[in-house]
């Protein structure tokens, strides 16, 4: 077998909808010893960031793609010489004659735990970092770097770590030695990687939100002892100490969904404007319509005549489909209409996307809501069926509930709430007549909406809504 024949080409994966994908970082160089599963490169989409795993272990012969270079599925990562051909030079050089601070190095990474396999790992001999490097690249040796390097159990200013949930983490040998550098426990660390792994940016993130927040610092290490953030903390509880417990680990949704709601929490100010919409005209058109709808194979939900009637009310309040530019100076106005819906899922909750709202009759837009429902609770929607919305609808009729404040689906700045509709009594024409009332919560950002806006947007909604028959049709 020839030299060539014993390399092996590791690309991109595929992404789904995703294109020109960014690489943010190259965790590897020329001349690296590798394992199956250690991350290569680092690549950040609008949605996420992402580690490309090497998909065979031996030594790295070439680097295909740069740190701040685009990809797409299919584009050449790096070749590899896979284990048991010839050395690279370099690590056969520092194989013959390691230095001292190789041996300390060495030595130090034994008494780490090894990866998330459970297999022994062969201690690799890494040479200084040259300036520019990475965070997952070799240190430089000597001071605080050398101090960083070994294990946290050695290190009196950082608190213990959890050995056994650290070996365990879901995360790259790159990003352990990060962690284990800047003393953070991965046991703490939500991943947002690919399959929810845990990336570089999500070690700093949670250092930064410690430094941040000093309540939820205390006893988090010096790197948090630093913080100054005006959120306080939640105090850690025992709670094993009042009773039997169990712990349970987040999905792999609320993982992600989880920090991205407490952004939009912290960073949006929420404002709820709550209203009521007399349905019982659409009620009673539904009702007339469903059988033909069931003929065509849909399921005419009350949710597709909410979603119409929102593309109205969006056309005729702008500002309520935009949202503001990174520098928050700027309203970015949107001249499509893509509608966003909450889908209950075993897994928790996801906004799968109606795309082009505007020009779908009533039963296409019942067709793609009972589409994009079943993907999900499937978990088979794809990345670009939850991109690109506008404006999103939770509704929680079919459960039940009065009222409540959803939170805005950021960068969007409104989200309409939906809860179970009532008969109620409603004083008409000097006499009360029972009316089927459904009640709407618009949560919706102070920033670019105040609250003549919003209360102008519900009542436009509900009257809306009141006239059914305007809905079917595509808005024109």
């Amino acid at each position: 077998m020839n030299a060539a024949a014993r390399l092996v080409e590791v690309r991109v994966p595929d992404m789904g909808n995703f294109k020109d994908v960014a690489v943010i970082d190259v965790l590897v160089k020329p001349g690296e010893s590798i394992e199956p599963e250690a991350p290569l490169v680092t690549l950040e989409t609008e949605k996420a960031t992402m580690d490309v795993p090497s998909t065979a272990s031996g030594v790295i012969e070439k680097i295909h793609v740069d740190k701040g270079g685009k990809v797409n599925a299919g584009d050449l990562i790096a070749t590899v010489r896979s284990a048991g051909d010839v050395a690279a030079p370099a690590q056969a050089a520092a194989l013959a004659a390691p230095s001292e601070a190789a041996k300390a190095a060495a030595a130090a990474s034994a008494a780490v735990p090894a990866g998330t396999t459970g297999k022994p790992t062969s201690t690799v001999v890494s040479t200084p970092a040259q300036p520019g490097s990475t965070a997952g690249s070799a240190p430089a040796q000597g001071g605080a770097s050398a101090v960083a390097e070994l294990p946290a159990t050695l290190r009196t200013d950082l608190p213990p770590i959890n050995e056994p949930g650290f070996s365990r983490a879901h995360a790259g040998p790159s990003v352990r030695k990060l962690a284990r550098e800047l003393g953070v426990d991965l046991t703490r660390v939500a991943g947002h990687g690919f399959k929810g792994r845990i990336t570089h940016d999500d070690v700093k993130a949670f250092v930064k939100e410690l430094m941040t927040s000093p309540g939820a610092a205390a006893g988090a290490g010096a790197v948090a002892r630093s913080g100054g953030g005006a959120l306080p903390g939640v105090p850690a509880v025992d709670f094993a100490a009042f009773g039997p417990v169990e712990t349970q680990p987040l999905s792999r949704i609320q993982r992600i969904s989880g920090p991205r709601l407490h952004a939009s929490w912290v960073n949006i100010p929420h404002v709820t404007q709550f209203d009521e919409a007399d349905i019982t005209e659409l009620e009673a058109l539904r009702g007339k319509l469903k059988e033909s709808a069931a003929q065509r194979g849909i399921k005419l939900t009350p949710l597709a005549f909410i979603v119409r009637a929102c593309v109205k009310a969006l056309q005729a309040f702008p500002q309520f489909n935009a949202s503001l530019d990174p520098t928050g100076a700027n309203l970015i106005l949107k001249k499509y209409l893509n509608v966003g819906f909450a889908a209950d899922t075993p897994n928790g909750l996801m906004v799968p996307v109606v795309s082009e709202a505007d020009r779908k009759d009533i039963y296409e837009v019942a067709r793609q809501l009972g589409e994009l429902s079943e993907a999900a609770r499937g978990g088979k929607l794809s990345a670009a069926q939850m991109q690109g919305g506008c404006f999103t609808i939770s509704s929680l009729g079919g459960i039940g509930g009065t009222a409540f404040t959803p939170i805005i689906n950021a960068p969007e700045v409104a989200i309409l709430g939906v809860s179970r509709s009532t008969m109620k009594p409603v004083y008409q024409d000097g006499t009360f007549v029972p009316r089927l009332m459904l009640p709407l919560s618009l949560s919706y950002d102070h920033r670019v909406i105040d609250g003549a806006a919003a209360v102008r947007f519900t009542t436009f909604l509900a009257k809306t809504l009141a006239e059914p028959h305007t809905l079917i049709e595509a808005v024109p």
